[in-house]
């Protein structure tokens, strides 16, 4: 038979073959929430079956009160063998299965019995016995198995069962199925819909709603129509009711007590993570119950219930399946329930949301209350967007209900939402364009304006900045900021002209440190991307000194990351860093998710610059994770690049080009995900010696003369640049890059940066010369002896090199040791390598790269160690890891000696 391929379920499948291929018998439990895929494992169990005799049976809940039901249904094909037992155990087995039962006396013999007749049946062809669904059938049956399971090792039997939980299954093998990640959910998507895919938010926001779920996704693909596959409609927010995991889930539902299923209604829609357990312990008496009744639904592995009597549900679709399973009136009795126990005063939002989910037509006075209640997220941006959004429904003016639609999209997007968000401001007239049910007035256009901001082009940015000019201006100005971000990020770097022009003509003396910040800001850049680095640079350097002013109202996580990304560009690393830092610390306390992506993308790329990029893959890492759960696919595909370029840089080809084909052809040329991706395959081609392919890739990552491409991405790559077209030979493009890296670094006061410069310029000196000599030592002097240590190290291995090829290895030796050092104790391993490499051919006999720090060092000793590199003094580290100070002494000194350092702040360079 055919098998259709089982996505995301590999292990599983590698699982059943392995037992499958064993000569000796084995049994493993699959269990999981409904629609996991158990019966298609256990399909594919049968297709990979081989010679096998194959036996089947299926738990059903009609047999459950039938003794041995199930039993019988699973050996009826080889009760013949019955024969070859025991009189004693023949005897027990004919009448349990005659539906006589079996005393308890018995049971042991029962067992046995069983255990000897799949002997028996396995003694010509060896048996693979499946029962699906165990714990829905009858017990004894259950009982029996798991005995049965526990003593195959030495009989020609495999045994699968599956299970909505593990409940009983003590010392039989198990595996849990999880839900599928996000690219095996979008690929069984595919599969079940062929032809043309979706666009990238349909397919997120569809993985979404799945959870992982495998039948939730084939019923999802199923009952879609086109316009919502083609992302012309909102996609559903719950699988179809008339899908087979509504159906499973109905059918489990309804084996439960009537009280377990009352309770478990009101625990479902109780979804505030802060009710008071004493609130639903109330709600649940008034339906005569209490959390001890939802035992029968904690069992099925549908719930947890703690000793305080909190509820959790335990499977990611659980909550949303019980309710959509229940009546239209069950839902309006729970939800009018539950506003009723709602007392505190910190509940009115929750109060209000009971009350209009069960409301019936228009309600102007509960929409107002719950306007009321949604006003400023107090209570987090997603509870307040589902307040406005149905505050909006409840509303029967037109005007007013639209302008709530919009402010509803705003806090929808600020949750990180933006599918929510769009589908909120579908139908509303465009702005600018008159209409009779347009929203009117400066808060429905200051809400609408971050929806505007993050999806929308730069076209309908410079509109949004146009129409809010007259009204809003802060918010206009807001709107020009992120144009100026999506100029940057296409690569028409052309087109920031208008932009600081557009701002230069909102600006205004004597206005709040944020509005001030933006425009300053705006110009700064303006001047920068024209090379004007003696404008631009002070310019840049006052925003930077404004973001470390903010206090108050003026205090945003917009506005922070914009202080952030002045730091950059002129290059004060450290106050970049505790801007984003501070930006990603303020977007995570105020919930405001879709500002997140940013922060840590310029948290990343100041730590890039500090050195410490070990600490920028961890914050692309978590950008990348955010940005895919609020739908900013932009966002990462620039956390996909520079983690390309992390790697990449550590020589870490497997990981850099993973990340590079994550990318795929959703990176457009000329955009930044794409500057970026090149960028790290240049650095490969530059490991591997592929100088020409190296310099080709980062000569055209820009074409300044036109004002298209990634000029700042360029110019941060120059470096590389310019190392790959010195061994290539070709140093005509490589200057004219330096040219413009020099004007920028001679701008800033960072001495990295200009260690870089003087590198790049000793790179291109004559070969030999006492140019390059000079330059590679002023370097050296320059690059910071406490951050950026791979630089450092870098910068000795090319030194080192340049000196053994002029034929003076004696002088190149010490540059090379520290450098083979540097990258050891950092665990840069392909670098160490090289630096082996160039002390050999230098004469020095070395063998292969020591072990990295943490190879050096015990895991005590190792953690001792980061505490002290990141500033703890002995007695915190002592008082941390209860320890006395003088065992924490005794430690750090061993440190020193294993590592080859003598103080604090080259342990701390050493461990990057």
């Amino acid at each position: 038979m055919q098998i259709t391929v089982l996505r995301g379920r590999e292990h599983e499948c590698r699982e059943i073959r392995g037992l499958l291929d064993s000569p000796a018998g084995g049994a493993l439990l699959l269990h999981g929430e409904p629609g996991a895929g158990r019966s298609a494992l256990l399909a594919y169990a049968h297709g990979h079956a081989g010679d096998r005799t194959p036996l089947a049976a299926t738990g059903l809940p009609d047999e459950a009160t039938l003794p041995y039901a199930g039993l019988q249904r699973l050996l009826d094909p080889v009760l013949d063998r019955a024969a070859a037992l025991p009189g004693r155990q023949r005897q027990v087995l004919r009448g349990a299965l005659a539906g006589e039962g079996c005393p308890e006396e018995d049971r042991l013999a029962l067992s046995t019995a069983v255990l000897g007749l799949l002997a028996a049946a396995g003694a010509d062809r060896p048996l693979l016995c499946t029962v699906d669904d165990v714990d829905l059938g009858d017990p004894p049956t259950a009982r029996i198995l798991a005995f049965v399971a526990r003593r195959l090792s030495h009989l020609p039997v495999a045994l699968l069962l599956t299970a909505g939980s593990d409940v009983g299954a003590a010392g039989i093998p198990t595996r849990r199925l999880r839900p599928l990640g996000d690219r095996d959910s979008q690929a069984l998507l595919a599969d079940r819909r062929p032809g043309p895919q979706p666009p990238a938010p349909v397919l997120a926001a569809l993985t979404v709603v799945a959870a992982g779920n495998p039948q939730a996704l084939a019923d999802l693909a199923a009952a879609l129509s086109t316009a919502q596959w083609r992302g012309q409609a909102p996609p559903p927010t719950v699988p179809p009711p008339e899908g087979a995991l509504a159906r499973a889930y109905r059918s489990l539902l309804d084996r439960l007590p009537g009280d377990a299923r009352r309770v478990l209604l009101l625990a479902a829609l109780a979804t505030d993570p802060d009710l008071d357990p004493g609130a639903l312990a109330r709600a649940f008496q008034v339906v005569g119950g209490s959390a001890g009744a939802l035992g029968p639904a904690e069992a099925a592995g549908v719930v947890r219930v703690d000793p305080q009597g909190g509820v959790a549900f335990g499977r990611p679709l659980a909550r949303r399946m019980v309710v959509a399973a229940a009546s239209r009136a069950e839902r309006q009795a729970a939800h009018l329930l539950l506003a009723g126990v709602l007392d505190a005063a910190g509940q009115r939002l929750r109060r209000a949301l009971h009350r209009a989910a069960a409301a019936d037509g228009p309600d102007p006075a509960l929409a107002t209350e719950l306007a009321e209640a949604a006003a400023g997220g107090a209570d987090g941006w997603a509870a307040a967007a589902a307040a406005l959004s149905r505050a909006a429904e409840l509303t029967d003016d037109p005007t007013r209900a639209a302008g709530r639609r919009v402010t509803a999209a705003g806090y929808a997007w600020s949750a990180g939402r933006p599918d929510q968000a769009r589908a909120l401001l579908r139908g509303l007239p465009r702005a600018g364009r008159p209409g009779r049910h347009r929203p009117r007035g400066p808060a429905a256009r200051r809400d609408a304006a971050p929806l505007r901001v993050a999806p929308a082009a730069l076209t309908a940015l410079l509109a949004a900045a146009a129409s809010l000019a007259g009204t809003d201006r802060t918010t206009a100005l807001v709107a020009l900021m992120r144009a100026g971000e999506a100029v940057c990020f296409s690569g028409d770097q052309y087109r920031y002209a208008e932009v600081a022009r557009r701002v230069a003509d909102l600006r205004r003396d004597g206005v709040e440190p944020d509005v001030e910040l933006i425009t300053t800001l705006v110009a700064g850049v303006a001047a920068t991307l024209r090379g004007e680095h003696a404008q631009g640079g002070p310019l840049l350097r006052r925003a930077v000194v404004l973001g470390g002013r903010l206090t108050g109202a003026a205090l945003t996580p917009t506005a922070l990351t914009g202080a952030a990304a002045a730091g950059l560009l002129v290059a004060v690393d450290a106050a970049a860093h505790r801007l984003a830092d501070r930006a990603v610390d303020l977007a995570g306390a105020r919930g405001e998710l879709s500002l997140l992506p940013r922060a840590l993308e310029l948290r990343a790329m100041a730590e890039y610059w500090l050195g410490r990029h070990e600490a920028a893959a961890r914050s692309c890492r978590a950008g990348l994770r955010v940005a895919r759960e609020t739908g900013q696919y932009t966002c990462a595909g620039v956390h996909l690049g520079l983690l390309a370029v992390l790697a990449a840089v550590r020589a870490d080809r497997d990981a850099s080009l993973g990340y590079v084909a994550e990318l795929g052809e959703t990176a457009m040329p000329d955009s930044r995900p794409y500057a970026l991706a090149q960028w790290a395959l240049a650095v490969l081609d530059l490991v591997d010696a592929r100088y020409a392919d190296a310099a080709d890739r980062l000569t055209g990552l820009a074409r300044p003369g036109t004002g298209r491409g990634q000029v700042l991405v360029q110019v941060m790559a120059t470096p590389h640049l310019v190392e790959a077209a010195a061994h290539d030979g070709r140093p005509a493009p490589a200057r004219a890059a330096l040219a413009v890296f020099d004007r920028w670094a001679g701008s800033t006061a960072s001495p990295s940066r200009r260690a870089l410069s003087a590198r790049c310029h000793a790179l291109l000196a004559p070969r030999g010369s006492a140019e390059a000599e000079e330059q590679f030592r002023a370097a050296l002097r320059l690059h910071p002896t406490d951050a950026a240590t791979f630089e450092r190290a870098r910068t000795e291995l090319l030194f080192g090199r340049e000196l053994r090829r002029s034929r003076r290895p004696r002088d190149a030796r010490d540059h090379l040791h520290r450098a083979r050092q540097t990258f050891t104790l950092i665990g840069a391993r392909v670098w160490a390598e090289q630096a082996t490499a160039e002390l050999r051919a230098a004469g020095e006999s070395v063998g292969a790269p020591d072990r990295p720090a943490a190879g050096l060092l015990t895991g005590q000793q190792l953690r001792i160690a980061h505490l002290v590199a990141s500033g703890a003094t002995n007695r915190e580290v002592a008082s941390q890891m209860f320890l006395s100070t003088r065992t924490v002494d005794h430690h750090l000194r061993n440190i020193f000696h294993r590592l080859g350092v003598r103080s604090r702040t080259e342990l701390a360079r050493v461990l990057g």
